[in-house]
């Protein structure tokens, strides 16, 4: 009777045993929701389920960045209060800087209300004119803005900030340090079309990021792919003006407007698709590339080899053709 009694704990001990080991096996996991406007996608391989990190990571990029939120630190500073930054903020700025001067004012946050005048900002567009064009223009300039002792200063209190072409991305680079703090080897993020992977799928491959063809499609009803590329350890944006954009008069406006000139671009230049090490550049630079076309785009590629460029342009007979620098 003893030894029965022996042999049925002995059981129960490597029954839990396996229940135990049976919960904490990592198993990959997908979550999914909204933030800054726009959906996300969270894959990830962990034995934990770690949406209150990722929800906590892009909430602080929210409270940091985001126009469209009346706390926010860069709505207080658009409405000139007295505001210090985060390091978040911080990080974003100096990067910015540092994309600003090497695009040769193509990327300039400081675009905003040229973008709200065209009617593709946070606030309603107006009747524009030339003379609208001009006076706004006086507003735009990253270098008149500055930052020191996490303060910003303006040189005119009606410059504006939007860094919306470079936050979604570095919200991406926040969730996945949040995984890598975690010890995650294996996962895709994805907010609004700016992914950072890392590892492989859940079969064991490079993860499969689909670009899509450069149809004109304002309701985001097409998913036609141009190319799927597979891809692991990087970051990858997408900047095109085939989605957002409308008529007026007969006259096709995209939502990519050209700092340097006030008006959207009217290049052949159809889709810009940037691979780097982290996703705050490649969204800063998919923008900018829109912006100075795809000549200008594959020179910048072959002098920063770090950074890999996939072109769709515009070619006649309404065809278009791939450039890419890889």
């Amino acid at each position: 009777m003893k030894k029965t009694g022996n042999l049925a704990f002995l059981l129960f001990l490597i029954i839990g045993s396996i229940l135990i080991i049976g919960e904490n096996k990592p198993t990959y996991r997908t979550q999914q929701g909204k933030i800054f406007g726009t959906l996300y996608t969270v894959t990830y391989e962990h034995n934990a389920d770690l949406q209150t990190q990722i929800m906590a990571a892009m909430q602080a990029v929210d409270n940091s960045l985001s126009p469209f939120n009346k706390g926010s630190i860069i709505t207080h500073i658009n409405n000139n209060d007295s505001v210090e930054v985060d390091t978040l903020f911080t990080e974003v700025f100096r990067t910015s800087e540092q994309i600003y001067l090497e695009s040769h004012g193509a990327f300039d946050p400081t675009v905003a209300p040229l973008v709200n005048a065209w009617g593709f900002g946070f606030k309603k567009g107006t009747d524009i004119s030339p003379a609208t064009i001009d006076s706004l223009r006086q507003l735009i300039g990253f270098n008149r803005i500055s930052l020191h002792d996490k303060r910003v200063t303006k040189d005119d209190e009606r410059i504006m900030l939007d860094f919306s072409a470079i936050a979604k991305g570095f919200g991406s680079d926040c969730v996945a340090r949040v995984l890598d703090s975690c010890g995650v080897k294996n996962y895709m993020v994805e907010i609004g079309g700016e992914v950072v992977v890392k590892g492989h799928n859940k079969k064991g491959n490079p993860w499969g990021i689909g670009i899509t063809k450069p149809i004109d499609d304002s309701l985001s009803v097409s998913q036609d792919l141009q190319t799927v590329l597979r891809l692991t350890d990087c970051a990858i944006a997408t900047s095109g003006n085939y989605r957002n954009f409308y008529y007026k008069d007969g006259v096709k406006y995209a939502h990519t407007i050209d700092p340097r000139t006030g008006y959207p671009v009217q290049h052949s230049l159809l889709s810009a698709t940037v691979i780097a090490d982290n996703c705050m550049q490649a969204d800063a630079l998919a923008t900018a590339f829109m912006v100075m076309g795809v000549d200008s785009a594959m020179a910048y590629c072959e002098r920063h080899p770090d950074i890999k460029g996939y072109f769709i342009v515009a070619a006649d007979s309404g065809r278009y053709e791939v450039q890419q620098s890889f």
